[in-house]
């Protein structure tokens, strides 16, 4: 296939960034959306040009690392597949495709398609413990009975990576989606239930003070999740939210 990348090309976060034109050719329909990038870099640096950073480690759908908006949608055309999983099969012989970093006030440019999504660390520091005894004279987790509808939805919430697609794809650039996940993965289980008020309080704070916009209630961050996490936890993350304010 030939193609033409329209890539956002940007030195730091200071400052203004561009789009760039980038005719590229001989790309295989079975390789993968960041294989293609990378030949895209062999051939810059052959030519003595700066090439273009983007983010990866797993290639396997596991990390996160690879986020990019690509054509206007996060992780690009294809659902339920991170960046590193898309391949370029999902596009056609003389296609032209804008690839973006993800845009949010609390995910600044680090260089090019690189955003910094330390905020959802801190997010995650704010709540995401338990008190249980992890030395000495631990229990055995299978010792305690749990629900097993609950323990199948605290697993469908920690299938969470983290990407951030949630909040590429929200025009409020929200990250209830990512925080709820995080907050029900811990809330359904019983280890988890020690500091429930402290830790829904503590991150939806966080969340605030990092500056993700509020929720819009349209959906979006469902449908561009890579790992299909459902609205269904905000609800609980608000159910879980109001129960800890009455308390405080």
């Amino acid at each position: 296939m030939k193609l033409t990348l329209k890539i956002w090309r940007q030195k730091n976060a200071a400052t203004e960034g561009k789009i760039v034109e980038y005719p590229i050719d001989h790309i295989e329909p079975d390789m993968s959306f960041l294989e293609m990038l990378d030949i895209l870099n062999d051939e810059l640096i052959m030519k003595g040009d700066e090439p273009v950073a983007f983010d990866h480690d797993c290639r396997e759908g596991i990390c996160g690392m690879c986020s990019l908006y690509i054509n206007g949608e996060a992780h690009g055309p294809d659902r339920g597949v991170t960046t590193c999983q898309l391949h370029m099969r999902m596009f056609k012989d003389g296609d032209t495709i804008f690839i973006e970093p993800f845009r949010a006030k609390a995910f600044p440019v680090i260089k090019d398609l690189v955003v910094d999504r330390s905020s959802f660390d801190r997010i995650q520091h704010a709540g995401g413990f338990i008190s249980v005894n992890t030395s000495g004279n631990t229990i055995d987790a299978n010792t305690i009975p749990i629900n097993k509808k609950d323990a199948d939805d605290a697993f469908d919430a920690a299938a969470c990576i983290g990407c951030g697609a949630c909040v590429a794809s929200c025009k409020n650039s929200s990250a209830m989606l990512f925080v709820a996940a995080k907050v029900s993965q811990y809330a359904l289980l019983p280890q988890g239930r020690i500091e429930a008020t402290d830790r829904v309080l503590n991150m939806v704070s966080q969340m605030d003070a990092e500056g993700f916009g509020n929720c819009t209630n349209t959906g979006a961050c469902e449908v561009e999740c890579p790992k299909g996490i459902s609205l269904e936890n905000i609800a609980r993350m608000n159910r879980e939210y109001m129960s800890a304010s009455l308390k405080g």
